[in-house]
């Protein structure tokens, strides 16, 4: 696997992705894995869309964060394209995401922590700059990486002894 060259945050990154945070605090206070997103104008930083993990609450396996922050930002913007904008996530994005994100033609990706299990950036797969398809995306990873891992660890360590000898 080739991973692609990393991109330096900008300060606008790093304010999105302690949001994001915020809202993957959220998510795991509604017992929720802790993933947030939030999409913005990238040249502006005026945000549009905001998400954050909601599978259990809404009962659907595609509420996901960043799913839920790109459908509001599709219907601030009235438009399904949303290459001026930036998508700050706090989890590298799964295959659902990632295809989305390519869809929607989302500009940039700035996400904290790597998911080598279901990571369709770079970590796994690399849909989001496949040549073969026809949308490519500047990625930047590992933005706040460290508290995004933590977070994530310590939300499934606590489910794992909830749950000692029990099914999640």
């Amino acid at each position: 696997m080739t991973l692609p060259p990393s991109v330096e945050p900008t300060d606008t990154d790093v304010a999105m992705m302690h949001e994001a945070l915020r809202l993957a605090r959220e998510a795991a206070s509604a017992d929720e894995v802790p993933v947030g997103a939030v999409v913005w104008e990238t040249a502006t930083g005026r945000v549009l869309g905001l998400g954050r993990n909601r599978r259990e609450e809404d009962n659907s396996p595609s509420a996901h964060a960043e799913f839920l922050a790109i459908q509001e930002a599709c219907r601030v913007v009235g438009d399904w394209r949303l290459n001026h904008c930036s998508l700050a996530v706090t989890l590298e994005p799964c295959p659902m995401c990632a295809g989305l994100i390519v869809n929607a033609r989302v500009g940039r990706v700035v996400y904290g922590t790597d998911d080598p299990k279901a990571g369709a950036c770079r970590s796994l797969y690399e849909l989001t700059t496949d040549p073969r398809l026809n949308h490519r995306v500047e990625l930047v990873p590992g933005v706040l990486a460290r508290e995004a891992g933590d977070m994530l660890k310590k939300f499934f360590q606590h489910r794992r002894r909830r749950n000692a000898g029990g099914q999640d």
